[in-house]
């Protein structure tokens, strides 16, 4: 498909004249339309859902998120990844961000370097991709060469392909295990996806990503348990967690957790059943770190 022909390449009557609306006016256009983006997202459900499913499976087996775009594809994909990490405790090497171009085009545009499916190639190679790792192709047109050029490779290692688009029919679905597909229409300035198409992305991204997290035990009923408390208030929010998710004093709160190193799941396991630090390290190992599982155990 020409590119002059794609779902985001379309002008958007809604917005026509917005170069000569107040600035109301031109927040109601904007507002107006991203109402639509939720719907999209909610269309592409059952597949959202297979990619948590499947990218759980893989992640629990030692496998990477890794996430590939171009622009703001690629700095969303970045973007999620570096959040995961003292959200939810994980190893930096567990959840990368690749984008055409580098470290740098994350702050400068590179131009050209998304045309070049073998750069994608190559950026997995570096990080020596193997079947246990999940591999989230990113292009909201669909199209990016430097993505497909990414999602073939990962194909041919078999590590799990995971596209995000924002048209129908794409290009990076075809060589994706799984095609996501959220169709939010033209942008209210023409071609700039960095508005409808990036939020919906950025949706899709919070959707399959935190999924996979819950997945791994690292929210206990709706509570991060695996926060890192690295600085005043993420020790505050530790403490907070802990006390509503045993109902014990902010003391006693604070106390366990020293106990546990900082260690909020721990230290939770802790007191559900009355344990020390060693033994409550060893009771998450044997419930997949998922605390539902020790409560119901234990």
């Amino acid at each position: 498909m020409n590119i002059k022909d794609l779902t985001t390449e379309q002008r958007n009557p809604k917005s026509l004249h917005i170069d000569s609306a107040t600035p109301l006016e031109i927040v109601k256009i904007i507002n107006q339309e991203d109402k639509k983006i939720a719907d999209a997202v909610g269309t592409q459900d059952k597949e959202i859902a297979k990619a948590i499913e499947y990218a759980s499976k893989r992640y629990r087996e030692g496998g990477r998120l890794i996430y590939v775009g171009a622009g703001t594809s690629g700095r969303l994909g970045i973007l999620d990844a570096v959040e995961l990490v003292p959200t939810y405790r994980i190893n930096p090497e567990r959840a990368i961000g690749l984008i055409a171009g580098g470290q740098s085009a994350m702050f400068r545009a590179v131009e050209g370097a998304e045309d070049d499916p073998q750069l994608g190639e190559k950026d997995l190679k570096d990080l020596k991709l193997n079947e246990k790792d999940i591999v989230i192709g990113l292009a909201a047109s669909g199209r990016t060469p430097y993505v497909i050029g990414c999602l073939k490779y990962a194909n041919q290692v078999k590590a799990l392909t995971i596209s995000i688009a924002c048209v129908k029919k794409s290009e990076i679905g075809k060589y994706a295990d799984i095609a996501i597909e959220a169709v939010v229409g033209p942008e209210v300035i023409t071609g700039s996806t960095r508005m409808k198409a990036g939020t919906a992305q950025k949706m899709i991204l919070n959707m399959i990503s935190t999924g996979v997290m819950i997945k791994q035990g690292k929210v206990y009923e709706n509570v991060m348990v695996d926060v890192m408390p690295t600085n005043s208030k993420l020790v505050d929010r530790a403490c907070r967690i802990i006390e509503v998710a045993t109902g014990v004093s902010e003391s006693v709160a604070s106390d366990t957790l020293e106990k546990a190193d900082m260690n909020v799941a721990v230290a939770i396991t802790m007191l559900k059943t009355g344990v020390d630090k060693e033994k409550a390290m060893d009771i998450l190992k044997e419930c997949n770190g998922n605390i539902s599982s020790v409560v119901n155990n234990y």
